[in-house]
């Protein structure tokens, strides 16, 4: 009989590898992967941080959103019950995590304060280390 230790949380989620990442490394356009893996956080990742860096705030936000909705779906099917760790170490997670970082960015430069907060609350409760790694 195997025992489970009730205080240990859940456990953590390893979403699989992103077939996007090796293009995005090898210097694909973000927009190109987006098209051709519309199911990848990473690649909406990349283009969120993208246009935040160019002042492209509302594009931002869109392509957070997808980005981050895109985790959701896969989280999901990882095992993922809502909450516990979605550890920044194991690669083919910081997609999701960096368009959460992304989406939290881009409310609060349009000043949806709630949505910002709790996107900073749920980037530190998945991931202590990608919220230091991405605020």
């Amino acid at each position: 009989m195997e025992l489970n230790n009730l205080l240990s949380g859940p456990p953590e989620t390893l979403l699989p590898v992103d077939p996007a990442a090796a293009e995005l490394a090898d210097g694909a356009a973000p927009a190109d992967v987006a098209a051709k893996y519309p199911t990848s956080s990473l690649a909406w990742a990349v283009l969120a941080e993208g246009a935040l860096a160019e002042g492209r705030t509302i594009e931002a936000y869109a392509f957070a959103r997808t980005g981050y909705h895109r985790a959701l779906d896969l989280l999901r099917r990882n095992g993922w019950k809502g909450h516990g760790p979605v550890p920044w170490e194991h690669e083919p997670n910081r997609g999701f995590l960096r368009a959460l970082a992304a989406l939290g960015k881009a409310a609060a430069l349009i000043q949806e304060n709630d949505e910002a907060e709790r996107c900073v609350t749920f980037l530190r409760d998945s991931s202590p280390a990608a919220a230091d790694a991405l605020s």
